[in-house]
């Protein structure tokens, strides 16, 4: 049996957990929470929404920002550089050697990102993205909990056990700003520090989500993406409604037949066996574990609108289904499309009486964990371009594909550190749940050290809204998950 194969002796930890947590509670209150509320002020959107990202200036700033905070920890043996080559967005690289005796051979990889999503409307009248406000333990902001606190967290966690003396591995860290364009930037640079970071036995990833602020949530699972833009061109110009009505077919109709072809217009489901994978049984049984944990909070946790039904009542929009197995299966295991935005379409207070001569629309499908991205791109472009209705001027430009990911199986030593530091911290156990975003470093990870055990976690709990208005980070469970990772990263040898 080796080592990777036993469950630690816990007892042989000797963390004062009182201490632990009080200094993780200070730090955050004194220094992180501050920090993050700089951070939050720069409006690093990721490359994709920024196309003079280099110009601009704001992701070199979030790096710098956090390139200045961590030198200012004085961590002994700390060594850290700002990579940046050839054009490519910058990553943060840290390296703090081991303590209490233990070889530096072996290595804990922490990962997070600085980039962010781009503005979206509808925001609290008293927030807005670039404007951090703390409020009743949460601190509202675009990054703040995607994923600008990682890096902060994750330099607490191992503060936290150095304070104490608390025996730990090497711990190495990468900081990258391209993730929310899909990491393209990632794999000349994990080629490039690979060798610098030994031999990674654990990965931790804090860039995921929580299905409540209860307890410990491992993500088990993320599901892969194409993103594309569908245009269907009918007119080389707009043209009167009234003489074109019943002769000219609305660009619009002839989308909405082509979307037919992906999903199914009443109930939602993808048609296309290319889009779906068999679901594993230990992923369908951790559905039913965080299942029977949040019971209706897995749809009650969304901002449902309402209206007046005919009873004069007010009716909420209702889910696909009110089955939590399957709203969990549907979000992490099934695909789904959306239409996440459009042109060739007027304001409305600007539509005139024209029949338009062209829709585009900005497709974005997730797949589940085992459906091969590029394939799925390919299939996805071939099924709304062929046999167009009307020989209409179709065409499916997808900008960016990436495959899920599916966690290896956990090793006994890892399962008990996570159930040690759930119960410890939470007083809860740990629970299983995949994710319907999409990280694609985990696969890229995966492929560069096989080996490794991956703890993907994160803060993205119930209306946290991340990608959406109003993101926020729950800062007491931000706390404890900083804890708990002090507890994993002790207990790892």
């Amino acid at each position: 049996m080796t080592a990777r194969d036993q469950i630690p002796d816990l007892k042989t930890l000797s963390i004062d957990l009182v201490k632990l947590s009080a200094d993780v509670d200070q730090q955050w209150d004194n220094d992180l929470i501050p920090q993050l509320t700089e951070y939050i002020k720069i409006p690093a959107k990721s490359p994709g929404f920024d196309k003079d990202w280099a110009k601009n200036g704001f992701l070199d700033a979030a790096i710098e920002q956090a390139r200045v905070w961590v030198a200012a920890q004085n961590v002994p043996g700390l060594t850290m550089e700002v990579v940046a080559e050839g054009g490519r967005t910058p990553v943060l690289f840290f390296d703090i050697p081991a303590t209490g005796g233990i070889s530096n051979d072996k290595t804990i990889l922490l990962y997070g990102h600085l980039d962010k999503q781009p503005e979206m409307t509808g925001w609290r009248a008293d927030l807005g993205p670039w404007i951090p406000v703390y409020e009743d333990g949460k601190l509202y902001g675009r990054g703040s909990a995607d994923d600008g606190y990682a890096v902060f967290a994750a330099l607490a966690a191992i503060q936290a056990l150095d304070k104490q003396g608390v025996a730990r591995p090497r711990c190495v860290g990468l900081i990258e700003t391209c993730e929310e364009s899909g990491s393209y930037d990632l794999p000349h640079y994990l080629e490039k520090l690979a060798s610098r970071m030994g031999d990674v036995q654990l990965v931790i990833a804090l860039d995921s989500g929580a299905g409540n602020y209860d307890q410990m949530w491992v993500t088990t699972s993320l599901r892969g993406l194409v993103n594309g833009t569908l245009t269907v061109n009918m007119l080389t110009e707009g043209v009167h409604s009234g003489d074109a009505g019943g002769v000219v077919p609305s660009s619009f109709r002839v989308a909405r037949q082509l979307l037919d072809r992906l999903d199914d217009s009443k109930t939602g489901v993808v048609k296309p066996t290319a889009f779906s994978c068999a679901i594993p049984q230990e992923r369908v049984a951790q559905a039913k574990q965080a299942a029977d944990i949040l019971g209706e909070a897995m749809w009650k946790r969304f901002p449902w609108d309402s209206c007046c039904g005919d009873d004069g009542k007010f009716v909420f929009v209702q889910p696909t289904t009110k089955d939590p197995v399957e709203l969990i299966l549907n979000r992490t295991w099934r695909a789904a499309l959306a239409v996440t935005g459009a042109d060739g379409l007027p304001p409305i207070a600007s539509a005139g009486n024209v029949q338009r001569p062209y829709t585009s629309l900005k497709l974005s499908m997730r797949l589940p964990p085992l459906v091969d991205a590029p394939k799925a791109a390919a299939e996805m472009k071939s099924t709304l371009e062929k046999d167009p209705p009307y020989s209409a001027n179709v065409s499916f430009e997808y900008e960016q594909s990436a495959t899920g990911w599916n966690a290896p199986a956990a090793t006994p030593w890892l399962t008990a550190l996570l159930e040690h530091a759930s119960q410890t911290i939470y007083g809860k156990p740990a629970a299983y749940l995949g994710e319907g975003g999409t990280i694609p470093f985990m696969g890229m990870l995966g492929a560069k050290f096989p080996d490794a055990q991956m703890l993907v976690t994160g803060v993205l709990g119930p209306k946290s809204n991340a990608h959406g208005p109003n993101e926020f980070l729950h800062v007491p469970y931000a706390k404890k998950l900083t804890a708990a990772v002090a507890l994993v990263i002790a207990g790892t040898r």
